[in-house]
């Protein structure tokens, strides 16, 4: 086994990720669905090396990770609020929220784009890292770009020696490779849902009772 695959369950496990993602590092972590790339969205080295192990192309936005609720307000202009948010349905699940971004947010992260795509995984590993940091986390999946995404780390052992640290968490519990179901919220009061993917259909149903948003029409 190389030393760089380590178990979710490694004593002082987020200790040595954090040193290694502020050193502009970039790891591969189990989430609530697939495995991801991760590195600190202030590290611009970092955040071209995730581009460069994936093959992916630089105009492709990066989704990030955040550790509260109240992070994505600083790091979003959210169009639901905190209780909407927080209810227990959004965040933290599998789901990815895409609001506009805030000034905060460094120039090279996704330049040019306008919203910022922002997730809180049900996996308490990522939920203590991104807490313990305080600051947000650069996530993409873990794989070639345009490959199926990886439920286990066997299957991007390909990009192993890239990457400084692999967090081995098993078989993921979701055994899903559709990831986290992507919505777009920028505009209020309307939803759109970019993918389809893990209980799409739980969120949109909450979206549209919970939170009365209608489905955005689509613009021929």
């Amino acid at each position: 086994m190389l030393t760089n695959v380590v178990s979710v369950n490694e004593t002082d496990l987020i200790d040595r990720c954090i040193s290694i993602l502020e050193n502009d590092g970039v790891i591969a972590v189990p989430t609530d669905t697939i495995y991801g790339l991760a590195a600190l969205v202030k590290s611009e080295k970092a955040v071209r090396r995730i581009y460069e192990i994936k093959g992916r192309s630089f105009t492709k936005p990066l989704a990030m990770a955040v550790g509260y609720v109240d992070d994505v307000f600083s790091w979003s202009k959210p169009t639901l609020t905190k209780e909407q948010l927080a209810s227990g349905d959004l965040l933290p699940g599998p789901v990815t929220l895409m609001f506009e971004r805030q000034s905060s947010l460094p120039s090279y992260f996704n330049p040019n784009v306008t919203n910022v795509a922002i997730r809180i995984p049900n996996c308490q590993f990522m939920i203590e890292l991104a807490q313990r940091l305080k600051q947000p986390i650069a996530l993409t999946s873990a794989n070639i770009s345009n490959e199926p995404s990886a439920v286990c780390i066997e299957e991007f052992q390909p990009l192993w020696s890239q990457i400084d640290l692999i967090v081995d968490g098993g078989l993921l519990a979701s055994n899903d490779r559709r990831g986290s179901t992507i919505v777009d919220l920028s505009r209020k009061d309307y939803f759109h849902v970019q993918r389809h993917g893990i209980d799409c259909e739980r969120i949109e149903r909450y979206l549209k009772e919970h939170c009365h948003l209608q489905e955005q029409p689509i613009v021929l």
